[in-house]
């Protein structure tokens, strides 16, 4: 089968390792976010912002700003390396495989806007802006964890057959 918009299968690989370090650095930024501001000074840089400011602060639009970009770094390989998981070939690759892959991207879909929905309805405020915030990566978490459980479910059945 023909699949020309999945990476190559090492690409799976290298977003694991990835993966794994960046999502625990992710999760003990979020625990300990103003102790990693005050430490890491080294990451803070001049950026071009397109917009900035806060709530209570001064907007400022297509300026250089001073940031610490510890956030951005973790954010942006999260993404890449999900994408690396999440859209990598399988070693066989087969129409079997490519109907659990849209199958779990539907159902990742539907749970990320379920969630939404739950969070636009029960959620205000600044704890909404922090959902908002998780729902740009929910959609390639909720597709890994079900494309690998459909598939390993797949190749136990298969196992249990022979």
């Amino acid at each position: 089968m023909k699949t020309q918009y999945l990476l190559p299968n090492k690409f799976k690989k290298i977003g694991w390792l990835i993966f794994i370090p960046v999502s625990l650095l992710g999760i003990l930024w979020l625990i300990f976010e103003p102790l990693f501001e005050q430490k890491l000074d080294l990451l803070e840089f001049n950026v071009f912002a397109l917009v900035s400011g806060g709530i209570l602060n001064d907007t400022y639009v297509f300026q250089v700003i001073e940031n610490n970009i510890l956030d951005e770094f973790i954010g942006v390989l999260f993404i890449i390396s999900s994408i690396f998981i999440a859209f990598s070939k399988e070693k066989t690759e087969d129409e079997f495989i490519a109907m659990i892959r849209l199958e779990s991207l539907v159902w990742a879909t539907y749970i990320n806007y379920g969630v939404l929905i739950l969070a636009l309805i029960f959620v205000y405020d600044i704890p909404f802006f922090w959902v908002l915030v998780f729902n740009m990566f929910t959609t390639l978490i909720f597709f890994i964890i079900r494309y690998n459980w459909a598939l390993n479910n797949s190749k136990k059945s298969i196992e249990n057959e022979k």
